[in-house]
């Protein structure tokens, strides 16, 4: 018999919501003071997250602990895994003494830091979260960034807050089509929506990072860069996820964006007064000797690698082929159907949560009534995983760089331990998360949000965007809230499929004060145990961008002309 969740355990909606939100404000204040270990403020954070299910929700024992496990287990694979195989890959270029001579080739592109910062945080991450989530696009960036010169903290603001726009659109549109599932709304619908609330932010988000890293005034002397990557990435954003759906919306607008950008520098640099010498990364001097083109190519290499290969890792028909499920694709029956048997067996293994899965039901108004329990399955698909094929990109980038294997494996070794505390941060992180969602404290704290009337759809914004900051994730946190907004939407008359598309919108700017993606990205750029300064560098920008989205979409829901690009509006 499942057991039903209770979003009021107090019987006061005020003492509940406090009560339910001790765990994030314990785990967030412990990091933003400081005064804890990072690894020993998620423990903390879990433990709390624990003892108020059970103690206040009422949540059984075995449910509780076996969200945590799966919360850790997902914490560790795929997110861990991704990051481990990122750090080995950055680790293999130090060794291999590479850094110095791509940081001179890409002066020889872009030679004010500033536009590194557009053209690498920017419009290359927005590339890899199209094929690539779960961190991936703020671990890269954040590592390339720290090869150019960028200091640690700088590179893990500055990826943090790039990596905003495009991740309603990311891992090949995976958070728009889980809202349609989640919601019953069509995907079109919510792909077209969101395509017309994400574009102005889009052009935002370069003057923002580049204003972040040296001010508004710095920002304007390099407006044509940052209206370039960004109107590049806009109108590709706009047209693909109008008119095709959310699957390439960001790959297409990332490599337009890349392109856009390089051909503009073939014709323009900026000016330079308004940065400070402290806001500059280092270049490489006028002096020095002029790079051989074989010398870049292979400090480029690495990165290509990996770029193919994590683009080849994304497609659904690499996916369907790794997981053993190529026979889905008759094209490829014949010629794959002897590795089919082996891929079936072991390539992706589905592992039912034991004392949690369908065992919770969530229950109206966050739920419709009669929806099935909620599912906890652990998928261990291992081949076709991203980190998979970012360890595939490694090991071919360290043949390519002449490594042996022994070198290579000492490598990896050595990295695995750099990071470990890292990894225990990221299961208890995700442990918290999953504890909080599978008793529903998550929900308590979503529904403060709901009776704001007329004021909701600024506010279910915000929903969203806490909903990101809880679970590290623009899917989950649809997945979370997305049933919770098309009923309030109905129930206030406006078009759910607006405040649907908002809790993804909204989301993608409480992306980078999530503590997983601060993990991430202080790990990738060694600034691990100081994750308190990047919360307190990121949080204003934070709240500021998502509170301009709710203002864009409240424009939406009721001030017209704005009310036309609506979709389903009543």
């Amino acid at each position: 018999m499942p057991w039903s969740q209770i979003y009021d355990p107090l019987g006061h909606a005020l003492l509940s919501t406090l009560v339910a939100g001790l765990p994030v404000v314990l785990l967030l204040g412990l990091i933003a003071l400081g005064r804890v270990t990072i690894h020993v403020a998620a423990v903390l954070g879990l433990l709390a997250a624990l003892g108020i299910a059970v103690g206040v929700y009422g949540m059984p024992v075995g449910a509780a602990a076996a969200s945590a496990v799966y919360g850790a287990a997902f914490g560790i694979f795929p997110i861990g895994w991704i990051i481990l195989n990122v750090l080995f890959l950055y680790q293999l270029t130090v060794r291999a003494g590479l850094f110095e001579v791509l940081r001179q080739s890409l002066s020889g592109i872009a030679p004010d830091p500033r536009i590194q910062l557009i053209l690498i945080a920017f419009s290359l991450g927005a590339f890899i979260e199209g094929v690539a989530g779960f961190g991936t696009p703020v671990a890269i960036t954040g590592a390339i960034l720290i090869q150019l010169g960028f200091k640690p903290l700088q590179a893990s603001v500055l990826a943090l807050i790039a990596n905003t726009a495009p991740v309603a659109f990311g891992s090949l549109g995976i958070p728009i089509t889980t809202l349609a599932q989640v919601t019953g709304l069509d995907v079109m619908d919510l792909s077209r929506m969101a395509g017309r609330q994400l574009p102005f932010f889009s052009v935002l988000i370069p003057f923002w990072v580049v204003a972040a890293h040296s001010g508004w005034r710095s920002a304007l002397e390099v407006w044509p860069a940052a209206a370039v990557a960004g109107i590049g990435f806009a109108v590709p954003q706009f047209l693909v996820s109008n008119f095709h759906g959310p699957w390439l919306v960001d790959n297409i607008s990332g490599a337009c964006s890349i392109g856009a950008l390089v051909v503009l520098l073939r014709f323009w640099s900026p000016l330079q007064r308004a940065l400070p010498a402290d806001a500059r990364a280092p270049i490489a001097s006028p002096g020095a000797p002029r790079l051989e083109r074989r010398m870049v190519w292979r400090a480029w290499m690495p990165w290509l690698i990996l770029s193919v290969c994590i683009l080849v890792w994304g497609t659904p028909q690499t996916k369907r082929f790794l997981d053993g499920k190529a026979q889905e694709t008759p094209a490829w029956q014949s010629l794959l159907a002897p590795t089919q048997p082996v891929l079936s067996a072991v390539g992706r293994v589905e592992i039912p949560v034991a004392g949690l899965h369908r065992l919770v039901q969530r229950v109206p108004p966050v739920a419709p009534s009669g929806a099935a329990p909620e599912s906890a399955v652990y998928t261990l698909n291992w081949l076709s995983a991203t980190g998979t094929g970012i360890l595939v990109a490694s090991l071919l980038a360290a043949w390519v760089m002449g490594f042996s294997v022994r070198d290579a494996a000492a490598t990896y070794l050595s990295n695995l331990v750099r990071i470990r505390f890292s990894m225990l941060t990221i299961a208890a992180m995700l442990a918290l998360g999953h504890v909080t969602k599978y008793s529903g404290i998550d929900a308590t704290l979503g529904l403060a949000l709901v009776g704001t009337g007329p004021a909701y759809p600024f506010f279910g914004t915000l929903l969203g965007w806490l909903g990101v900051a809880l679970t590290g994730s623009d899917t989950a946190s649809n997945v979370l809230f997305g049933s919770l907004q098309r009923i309030t939407a109905e129930q206030l008359g406006l078009s759910p499929v607006l405040m649907a598309a908002a809790n993804s919108t909204g989301g993608v700017m409480g992306k980078m004060i999530d503590a997983q993606s601060i993990v991430v990205a202080s790990t990738a750029t060694g600034f691990y145990g100081r994750e308190g300064e990047i919360l307190r560098r990121v949080f204003g920008h934070s709240l500021a961008l998502a509170a301009l989205v709710g203002v864009w979409v409240t424009l939406q829901a009721y001030v017209p002309p704005w009310t036309h690009m609506v979709i389903g509006a009543p």
